[in-house]
Formats: C-alpha cells, structure tokens, sequence
C-alpha cells in the first residue's frame, strides 16, 4: 500500500490551490490525485475567464480575503511566469439605488479601496460600449480584472510539483474511510494510506461523502460568448470585465480573450439537482435566443446570437457560503460548496485549507464557513458516520471547485 502524510483529492479550482500552498509551505509529502488530465472542459473552473474583483458588495467579510487573494494571484504568476490576472479592471454598472451598487460603494468606503466613480456621461465617453441609462452609475475597480482559469490551475499544480508534490492524473477515487490515526483513500489505481485527506471534489462530493447531502446541491452555469461587429472596441485594453443591472437583469463579463468574441452571461439560472448524475448537458434553442437578446440589448454591437456556449457544474450551499472545514479529528478537510463564486478566492481559499491541514487553525477561517455553522442554518443534522460510498465514484465523480 501506498503511503503519503496528505492527500488532496480532486485538483480543479481549490484543490491545485490546495496543493501548491502545502507543498510550497509545508515538509511533509503531498499527493494530489484528480480524476482528468493536468487541464480539461470538465470542471467549474473551465470557460476562458474568470472575474476578479477586491470592491466585493458582499462587503466586510470578502474585501481582505479579496485582498490577499489578489497577493497571491500576482505571487503565482511571479513563480511560473504565466500571465493569470489580468488589469482590465472591472466595471459594475447599474442604477444608483440598485443594492449591489450600494454595497460595493459600501465595501469601498469601509475599506478605502481604490475606485472610479462615473456618471452616465462618463460610462457613455469612457465606454461607449454600453447602453446606459440616465440613472445609471458606474463603479470601475482598477485591482480587479479578469482571471485566466485554466493557466490558473495548471499553474498552481505546477508550482506545487516543482516544490515535491506528487500528482496522479486520471484516477478515480472510489471512497475514503478513517481508521484510527490514519486515512485509506481507495482509487483506481489501489489504495493510498495517508494522515489526512484534504476534498476538494465540488459537484462530484457528495457521491464521495454522502453525509454531505444535506448541506449540497449540485448548480449548472451556462457560460456565452458573443461577438462583436467591433472586436477592436472589446479588447482588454479598451474593455473592462463587468457587472451589469438593469431592471430584472444581472449579467457579467469579460474582454476579448480570444480575440473574436466575449463572454456575456445573464442571470436565467438552470435548475438545481441533487446529484451530478442529473446534470442538464444542453441548453434549449429559445434560451440562447433569450441571452443574445439581452446581449443587444446592454451592449447594442453585439451580434445576437452565441457564438459558443459551455456548461460547467458546482456543488452550492444554501446560502451561497463556502463550506471548508475539517472533521474527523482533522483527518479530513473539505473546500467544497463554492456555489460558483469560489474562483476569485481560490488561492486565499487554497492557503486557509493548508493552515488547517498543518495547524488545525487559520487566520482566514470564519464560523460562517465552518460545518457547524452550516448545520445550524440549515437545521439539518446530516450522519456523522465516516465518509465511505459503497458504491463508489465513477471516472466522472471527483474533481474541483470554481
């Protein structure tokens, strides 16, 4: 039997953020395992872009991890010399009274953050590409800017291999069971004898730790891209990513990545399911039909059809709080239930779960996150039984987080 100190299982958005601060913080020996290949279509984090933001409206709690996210987003592109973030800033454009436009000019005020604020004229001089109202405001955040996920990822694994981490590429896990002082993980390729095991599987965990159940969904995003009939005026250095509302509507967005097009999502939600295997994989006719009138209607250059469109699955909490916690007398540590806004945070994320890993403790924890306080808000006590599924994941059951 194979024996290592940690095992992370599943290296998507958390769980190679995981790994790249355990080995480059930590002497004992680390393995992580993940069910794909080094990068793939499969997971949360997939889809070109991410945005990134430090003005959050979700306010007093997200700014300083925010901030010291945006530390070590610049600190990870500095070891592999890949350009992940970037300085486009982000725009958030909706009415003056609008509740998330209020609580971002609240964050920025709580916490002095760096910030432009424009009137309708000046949304229309400084970017014409928006249809604006006369009520509108906009609030540009010159730290914030758009993610490249995929390098993201690949790059935090990376780092964490060039520091002595171990990684098994497109293995399976089928179930992992505490025994005592120690953790058997078991997987395709055998079982694995380790201290501690760190899950960060996302829509695929609760097939790995049906406990968890009670506290996770499984939600679909629907990622689109547009293109314009001027690309020149979407391109990074003339175009923020953006927040957008009006009216009903909520969409975000990024700049030109690829050159043609850019992503535009709005806020028509696919349903939630229980459990991956109920995943939506296609998207109907009148629903793209449905986005890319949005699309001309917020930004009229836009041609109103996707031109491509992807599905990506996370699991979700009930109140949208992440749920990254240990148990098992710290034999086990779950970065799970990002509900599709844990990309941004993924390396503060990614180092809180290494300190509780090696220390039991961490400045970034908060009771919000933490499985009791998940419980008690859910008034639903799930077993606490040890973490074994019978029946075990298939190749497609462990994995990430975005």
């Amino acid at each position: 039997m194979r024996s290592t100190d940690i095992v992370v299982v599943g290296l998507g958005t958390m769980g190679s953020m995981t790994l790249w601060q355990l080995a480059t913080t930590s002497d004992q020996s680390v393995l992580g395992i993940e069910q794909y290949g080094p990068v793939h279509a499969n997971g949360a984090y997939a889809g070109e872009s991410r945005l990134f933001r430090v003005a959050a409206k979700e306010g007093e709690l997200y700014v300083p991890l925010l901030q010291r996210s945006r530390e070590l987003w610049v600190e990870l592109e500095r070891q592999s010399q890949r350009e992940i973030l970037i300085p486009c800033g982000v725009l958030s454009l909706g009415p003056r009274s609008h509740p998330d436009i209020v609580a971002t000019r609240r964050a920025i005020d709580d916490f002095a953050l760096p910030h432009d604020v424009l009137d309708p004229v000046n949304v229309r001089t400084r970017y014409p590409q928006f249809h604006v109202e006369d009520d509108d405001i906009g609030i540009f955040d010159p730290l914030a800017g758009g993610l490249r996920p995929e390098v993201a990822v690949h790059a935090a694994t990376q780092q964490a291999v060039r520091a002595g981490a171990e990684v098994l590429y497109n293995t399976g896990v089928r179930g992992i069971d505490v025994r005592g002082d120690h953790v058997i993980v078991s997987t395709d390729a055998g079982e694995i004898r380790a201290s501690k095991v760190v899950v960060t599987t996302g829509a695929w965990t609760t097939r790995l730790l049906p406990d968890l159940r009670p506290l996770l969904t499984v939600s679909t995003y629907l990622l689109t891209w547009l293109m314009p009939r001027h690309i020149e005026q979407f391109m990074p250095t003339r175009f923020p990513a953006f927040l957008r509302d009006l009216g009903d509507l909520h969409a975000f967005g990024a700049p030109s990545f690829d050159g043609y097009s850019i992503k535009f999502c709005p806020n028509r939600l696919l349903p939630d399911v229980a459990s991956f295997e109920e995943w939506p994989t296609t998207v109907g006719r009148e629903h793209l039909r449905w986005i890319g009138e949005q699309a001309e209607r917020l930004f009229p250059d836009l041609i109103p059809d996707p031109v491509r469109w992807s599905l990506h699955s996370d699991s979700e909490t009930k109140d949208k709080m992440p749920l990254i916690d240990s148990y098992e007398d710290g034999r086990i540590t779950l970065a799970v239930g990002m509900s599709g806004y844990g990309f941004k945070f993924a390396p503060v994320y990614g180092q809180l779960v290494a300190d509780l890993v090696t220390t039991g403790a961490s400045d970034w924890q908060h009771d919000l996150f933490r499985i009791e306080g998940h419980l008690a808000r859910n008034l639903r006590v799930p077993s606490r039984s040890r973490a074994n599924d019978s029946m075990g994941p298939t190749k497609a059951d462990e994995h990430h987080a975005q």
